[in-house]
Protein backbone atom coordinates (compact mmCIF):
# COMPACT_ATOMS: atom_id res chain seq x y z
CA UNK A 1 0.00 0.00 0.00
CA UNK A 2 2.92 2.37 0.93
CA UNK A 3 4.66 1.62 -2.62
CA UNK A 4 1.57 1.82 -4.63
CA UNK A 5 0.54 5.51 -2.68
CA UNK A 6 4.05 6.64 -3.58
CA UNK A 7 4.27 7.47 0.11
CA UNK A 8 7.69 7.73 1.69
CA UNK A 9 8.82 4.20 2.69
CA UNK A 10 11.73 5.25 4.88
CA UNK A 11 11.53 3.95 8.43
CA UNK A 12 8.64 1.42 8.14
CA UNK A 13 8.42 -0.52 11.02
CA UNK A 14 5.56 -2.27 11.21
CA UNK A 15 4.69 -3.06 15.17
CA UNK A 16 4.12 0.70 14.98
CA UNK A 17 0.85 1.41 12.24
CA UNK A 18 -2.52 1.28 13.12
CA UNK A 19 -4.05 -0.66 10.05
CA UNK A 20 -8.14 0.17 9.42
CA UNK A 21 -9.82 -3.26 8.60
CA UNK A 22 -13.54 -3.48 6.83
CA UNK A 23 -15.43 -6.22 8.40
CA UNK A 24 -14.26 -8.61 6.31
CA UNK A 25 -10.85 -8.18 7.03
CA UNK A 26 -9.48 -6.36 3.91
CA UNK A 27 -7.27 -3.51 4.54
CA UNK A 28 -8.15 -0.07 3.72
CA UNK A 29 -6.26 2.08 5.45
CA UNK A 30 -3.09 2.52 7.30
CA UNK A 31 -0.78 4.78 9.05
CA UNK A 32 1.85 5.16 11.91
CA UNK A 33 3.81 7.21 14.31
CA UNK A 34 7.40 6.72 13.73
CA UNK A 35 10.18 7.93 16.09
CA UNK A 36 13.59 9.64 14.87
CA UNK A 37 17.15 9.86 16.49
CA UNK A 38 16.71 13.29 17.23
CA UNK A 39 13.51 12.58 19.81
CA UNK A 40 10.69 14.27 17.24
CA UNK A 41 7.02 11.14 16.04
CA UNK A 42 6.46 11.82 13.10
CA UNK A 43 2.48 10.82 11.70
CA UNK A 44 3.81 9.37 9.08
CA UNK A 45 3.09 6.33 6.31
CA UNK A 46 -0.99 7.66 5.85
CA UNK A 47 -2.50 5.54 3.07
CA UNK A 48 -6.42 4.88 2.38
CA UNK A 49 -7.06 2.49 -0.54
CA UNK A 50 -8.84 4.70 -3.17
CA UNK A 51 -12.19 3.08 -2.77
CA UNK A 52 -12.23 3.98 0.66
CA UNK A 53 -11.39 7.46 0.41
CA UNK A 54 -14.15 10.51 1.54
CA UNK A 55 -14.92 7.75 4.48
CA UNK A 56 -13.31 9.08 7.43
CA UNK A 57 -11.23 6.10 7.52
CA UNK A 58 -8.40 8.30 7.47
CA UNK A 59 -8.89 10.76 10.00
CA UNK A 60 -10.19 7.87 12.46
CA UNK A 61 -6.65 6.18 11.70
CA UNK A 62 -4.96 9.81 12.53
CA UNK A 63 -7.58 10.25 15.61
CA UNK A 64 -6.82 7.07 17.03
CA UNK A 65 -2.52 7.79 16.51
CA UNK A 66 -2.75 11.10 18.26
CA UNK A 67 -4.48 9.57 21.15
CA UNK A 68 -2.22 7.08 21.13
CA UNK A 69 0.68 9.60 21.85
CA UNK A 70 -0.82 11.60 24.67
CA UNK A 71 1.49 14.19 25.57
CA UNK A 72 3.63 13.70 23.07
CA UNK A 73 4.49 16.22 20.13
CA UNK A 74 3.86 15.27 16.57
CA UNK A 75 5.07 16.10 13.39
CA UNK A 76 4.38 15.32 10.01
CA UNK A 77 4.93 16.13 6.38
CA UNK A 78 2.58 16.80 3.79
CA UNK A 79 1.63 17.87 0.43
CA UNK A 80 0.81 21.55 0.51
CA UNK A 81 -2.77 20.47 -0.84
CA UNK A 82 -3.20 18.74 2.46
CA UNK A 83 -2.77 21.52 4.74
CA UNK A 84 -6.11 22.32 5.68
CA UNK A 85 -6.87 18.79 6.10
CA UNK A 86 -4.25 17.77 8.64
CA UNK A 87 -5.40 21.65 10.19
CA UNK A 88 -8.39 20.19 11.59
CA UNK A 89 -6.17 17.49 13.77
CA UNK A 90 -4.37 20.38 15.23
CA UNK A 91 -1.54 20.16 13.18
CA UNK A 92 0.11 23.92 11.99
CA UNK A 93 3.14 24.56 9.65
CA UNK A 94 6.30 25.55 11.47
CA UNK A 95 8.70 27.38 9.91
CA UNK A 96 12.10 25.90 8.62
CA UNK A 97 14.28 27.39 11.74
CA UNK A 98 12.15 25.43 13.82
CA UNK A 99 12.59 22.46 11.93
CA UNK A 100 14.35 19.85 13.74
CA UNK A 101 17.59 18.09 12.45
CA UNK A 102 15.72 15.39 11.12
CA UNK A 103 13.46 17.90 8.69
CA UNK A 104 15.98 20.22 8.44
CA UNK A 105 17.69 17.57 6.41
CA UNK A 106 14.96 15.83 4.86
CA UNK A 107 13.10 18.51 3.63
CA UNK A 108 15.01 19.98 1.20
CA UNK A 109 16.13 17.03 -0.47
CA UNK A 110 11.61 16.43 -0.84
CA UNK A 111 11.12 19.89 -1.90
CA UNK A 112 13.60 19.39 -4.90
CA UNK A 113 11.69 16.74 -6.15
CA UNK A 114 8.46 17.78 -5.60
CA UNK A 115 8.68 21.55 -7.27
CA UNK A 116 8.96 19.51 -10.71
CA UNK A 117 5.67 18.28 -10.21
CA UNK A 118 4.59 21.91 -8.98
CA UNK A 119 4.15 21.32 -5.52
CA UNK A 120 5.82 21.18 -2.22
CA UNK A 121 6.39 19.82 0.86
CA UNK A 122 5.19 21.15 4.37
CA UNK A 123 6.82 20.44 7.91
CA UNK A 124 3.31 20.40 10.64
CA UNK A 125 3.40 20.30 14.31
CA UNK A 126 0.87 19.76 16.29
CA UNK A 127 1.83 20.03 20.31
CA UNK A 128 0.54 18.32 23.37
Amino acid sequence: MVKEAGVNPMALHWPNFLIAEEEEGATVGIGQVKPHNDGTHELASMVVVPEHRGQGVGAAIIDRLIASHPGRVLHLTCRQQLRGYYERFGFRVIAREDYSPYFRRLIPIANFFARFVNGRILVMRRDA
